[in-house]
């Protein structure tokens, strides 16, 4: 009997063979097989104390939520705990990347620097923490640092680095602003030994620098948006085979944050420029309520960018009448080694689902009755969970992987047909993964661009941010949309996005692309309007809804 208090996926994964799950890309994530440990977000209610146990380590959050690591034998005895209401299992996380400051008027609201015949109005974010959570920051790079060489950054937690994690958390090591300045005054190689933190993907440093780096190293010409801002930063990721961040680290990333501000008194702008595109996208996810429950703590804003899927082929969906046949085409490029999909419709709609093989063979219609199924067409294993909505859905889920026999699912035009037989409302929404884990010409034949928000950009309390081009005025057809199916709109503004001049490792500038480059613009801005507001007491209650309310 599937777990009722399990998300699909991890119910899926309690079933799925050993096999099935190293074949599969998703099933497994979140699954230490060394420990035969699990990392999974939960939501209880209650004492945190009934969260504890033997062999089970919990890092609670902030509103009633948990990061919970314990053995894959104890998961369902877990779940019948009364303090526990939903368990839900990690989703990988991937960067939303693929002139700008006077084209969103930026400049009119900073204060005069060193841009000739550039006035403003004295908003520099001092006052303000920004806060990051990304891949890392290069400390080194002058935009991070004040004129006499000492750090912007008064604290640095690497999730990836074990040694000395901040309290209340278990993974990483937090080094202060003492620690950082320290390592500044030493030799380069020195320095670094002492602070290992490294941004390798660079993104983290170019996020930062957008939306608060004060642009020493170009003479303040490349300068970020509050760039007298006093900076936070959480890297990403534990160290492990095949590392990507998790929803699981990265929750606990916004945490961290939050709790800094709450500490401090002081307000707060967090950027978030991470996504994935598994779920309903109704902002139902833990990941997303969390988001919801912490926005309204302390003197908060959130800013998260909406993806670069606008333009891919990764989202489609439609509506089936009563007797009606659908069918929706899936090409499936030669050398995939794993793919997974995701069909989402009302619950109360009954449809005869059935796929096809490349080859015309064709299996179902499917059982319309929770837990998993199995099947095989051609040289691919097919894996089918019908889902139930879960405490904070309305939406019914229905999974499929595809795990080849061999080393690639096979190629060609696979169909999902469709057969209206009692329909209520009959709306389906469709997503492959994102993160360019696919390969490019495997994707939907007649894609949606509408619906292509990643997660958790469809966060209600978020400030969800897309991308146009500064030069050309023109929207970027790479960033995500909304859609009619949330009841609230997103996004809530767009902000330049494509070739963005920013920060990266090393000292220099590079250009960037993508509305994980826009975000930060906003997440600046907010840090301007929080000062304005709050420092200079224009308006004491100038964060969350209120910021929200301008975008």
């Amino acid at each position: 009997m599937d777990d009722q208090k399990l998300d699909n996926l991890l119910n899926l994964a309690m079933d799925a063979t050993p096999q099935e799950r190293e074949k599969s890309e998703n099933l497994n994530v979140g699954f230490d097989a060394t420990s035969r440990l699990w990392d999974v977000i939960v939501k209880y209610s209650g004492s945190e104390s009934g969260l504890y146990g033997p062999g089970i380590s919990v890092v609670p959050l902030l509103g009633g939520y948990a990061v919970v690591t314990l053995p894959e034998s104890e998961i369902n005895a877990y779940s019948s705990r009364t303090q526990v209401e939903f368990i839900e299992k990690p989703k990988r996380m991937y960067f939303e990347d693929f002139q700008a400051n006077q084209a969103s008027c930026i400049t009119s609201v900073q204060g005069s620097g060193v841009i000739p015949g550039v006035g403003g109005r004295g908003l520099t974010g001092k006052g303000i923490l920004v806060g990051v959570v990304d891949s890392g920051v290069d400390y080194y790079h002058p935009d991070f640092r004040n004129a006499d060489g000492t750090t912007r950054i008064i604290k640095l937690w690497d999730q990836s680095i074990s040694g000395n994690p901040p309290a209340g958390y278990v993974m990483g090591t937090e080094y202060t602003e003492e620690e950082i300045n320290e390592a500044l005054t030493l030799p380069e190689q020195e320095g670094r030994r002492l602070v290992p933190s490294v941004d390798f993907s660079r993104h983290g440093t170019s996020v930062l620098g957008i939306a608060a780096g004060n642009g020493r190293a170009s003479g303040g010409v490349n300068r970020g948006v509050a760039y007298e801002s006093d900076l936070l930063v959480v890297k990403l990721g534990i160290s492990r085979e095949g590392s990507f961040p998790r929803t699981t680290e990265l929750i606990q990333g916004i945490d961290y944050l939050v709790r800094q501000s709450l500490e401090m008194g002081r307000p707060m702008v967090i950027n978030l420029s991470f996504g994935n595109n598994y779920g309903s996208h109704r902002g139902d996810s833990l990941l997303e309520t969390y988001i919801d429950s912490v926005a309204n703590m302390g003197r908060l804003v959130i800013c998260t960018g909406t993806g670069n899927n606008g333009n891919d082929n990764l989202h489609t969906d439609g509506q089936v009448m009563d007797r009606e046949i659908k069918e929706v085409e899936l090409g499936v490029s030669p050398y995939e080694p794993a793919l997974n999909l995701q069909l989402w419709k009302a619950y109360a709609d009954e449809m005869k689902i059935y796929l096809e093989h490349p080859s015309g063979a064709r299996i179902g219609p499917l059982y319309e009755e929770l837990g998993p199924q199995r099947y095989r067409l051609g040289e691919t294993e097919i894996l089918i969970y019908y889902g139930k909505p879960g405490p904070f859905q309305i939406t019914q889920e229905i999974y499929f992987d595809f795990l080849p026999r061999g080393n690639y699912v096979d190629s060609g035009v696979w169909k999902f047909i469709l057969h209206g037989r009692n329909i209520r409302e009959g709306e389906y929404y469709m997503w492959l993964p994102g993160g360019g884990v696919l390969n490019p010409n495997t994707g939907f034949f007649l894609p949606v661009a509408q619906g292509t928000l990643t997660i958790p950009s469809t966060a209600s309390r978020a400030i969800t941010v897309g991308a146009y081009d500064s030069r050309l005025n023109t929207y970027a057809d790479f960033s995500g949309r909304g859609s009619v199916s949330l009841v609230y709109r997103k996004p809530d503004l767009a902000a330049p996005g494509v070739n963005i001049t920013a920060p990266v490792p090393g000292g220099g500038y590079a250009s960037v692309t993508g509305t994980s480059f826009a975000a930060p613009f906003v997440s600046g801005a907010a840090a301007l309007l929080m000062e304005w507001g709050i420092v200079r007491g224009n308006d004491p209650f100038l964060y969350g809804a209120d910021i929200i309310g301008l975008s």
